[in-house]
């Protein structure tokens, strides 16, 4: 019976410290392996090109490397890019090459299908098959990384974990791959260009606040009457606004970090003029700013976008109150990249 090995990107650097000590090697040879894997980035253990072939074909019996493959790559007319990912095991995701003027930001997946249910994203329609490794969202960042070198000519800039699935559902890897992303040994990217944006599970985001976190938080609201999120995220049934309300409460207390709401305004659903209130009451809670997204329509009915008209009522009430608002234009829609589309149809 063959024994699996282990992947060496979940073996800590000490760890391969010690592995070399016990194969009557030198400890530091653990710190050059563990730089081929994270700052070089790896895929297999014959580019580790200063190390021993005797060293190498030790490696390669005791470990493999995970590495995803980008299976496709379409580009949009825009300049967005989105990468169909294939694990190791044969399963797909979907990460998103963003450009604007000025920077370029991935939008990076979390899990293969999503834990939730939410009614307007297509990603939501897949099953959650198994949460992401912190090396296979790391990869997905080196992957936009390398594309937005090649095609824009500058590195990447930001990070969004907006892609397939509820980040705060696969907490621990998450966290893992930013601690790696943002480490000298990583990428070493500044914290503050990292979003996390969760569908909004109350005591994952105060552990959040508890574990001071210093990346940025968005949450997607879509409504600030229960009974409208509900219908449009069903789960939320089991978090109310109130939970919500003080989950944020705590964790600006914690971080003095405002808040992000994402917001996409439907025709029938939230366009009237009770949801327009209800949003601006739930904005003065916690410091905040307010992103009316772009609706992209995933081959059904229910959903429709909202008039200009009622984006203009709500960007008008927040304003009026003092609240930031952007209007967020969707970029990638010819290719399916666009929020709330990534579904896997090319898998």
């Amino acid at each position: 019976m063959q024994i699996e090995k282990k992947d060496i990107r979940a073996v800590s650097k000490e760890q391969l410290r010690d592995f070399f000590v016990a194969h009557g090697d030198k400890a530091f040879r653990g710190n050059q392996v563990y730089e081929w894997l994270w700052s070089k980035g790896a895929h297999s253990f014959e580019d580790m090109t200063n190390l021993s072939k005797t060293t190498r074909l030790m490696l390669e019996t005791n470990f493999v490397i995970n590495h995803i493959k980008v299976d496709t790559m379409q580009r949009s007319e825009d300049g967005t890019v989105k990468n169909a990912v294939r694990l190791h095991d044969g399963l797909v995701v979907e990460s998103v090459l963003i450009p604007t003027l000025t920077r370029t930001t991935a939008c990076v997946s979390s899990q293969v299908g999503c834990s939730l249910d939410c009614n307007f994203c297509a990603t939501a329609r897949l099953k959650r098959m198994r949460n992401l490794e912190p090396a296979e969202i790391y990869d997905q960042v080196i992957a936009i990384d390398k594309e937005s070198r090649l095609y824009h000519n500058h590195p990447l800039s930001n990070i969004v974990f907006m892609g397939m699935g509820e980040p705060l559902m696969n907490y621990n890897n998450v966290l893992k791959a930013i601690e790696m992303i943002t480490s000298p040994e990583g990428l070493g990217m500044s914290p503050k260009r990292i979003m996390v944006s969760t569908s909004g599970v109350p005591k994952m985001i105060k552990k959040l606040a508890d574990d001071d976190v210093k990346f940025k938080l968005a949450v997607s609201l879509h409504s600030a009457i229960d009974e409208i999120r509900a219908r449009i995220m069903p789960f939320s049934a089991n978090f109310p606004l109130a939970d919500l309300r003080e989950s944020l409460e705590y964790w600006y207390r914690k971080t003095k970090s405002k808040i992000s709401y994402e917001y996409v305004v439907w025709e029938g659903i939230n366009d009237d003029q009770a949801s327009i209130d209800a949003l601006v009451k739930f904005c003065k809670y916690v410091p905040c700013k307010v992103n009316l997204i772009e609706y992209n329509p995933i081959d059904d009915g229910e959903f429709q976008q909202a008039s200009q008209a009622a984006i203009e009522a709500y960007i008008k009430a927040l304003e009026s109150n003092g609240i930031v608002v952007k209007v967020r234009r969707s970029r990638g829609k010819d290719i399916d990249a666009a929020c709330g589309q990534l579904a896997n149809k090319e898998a």
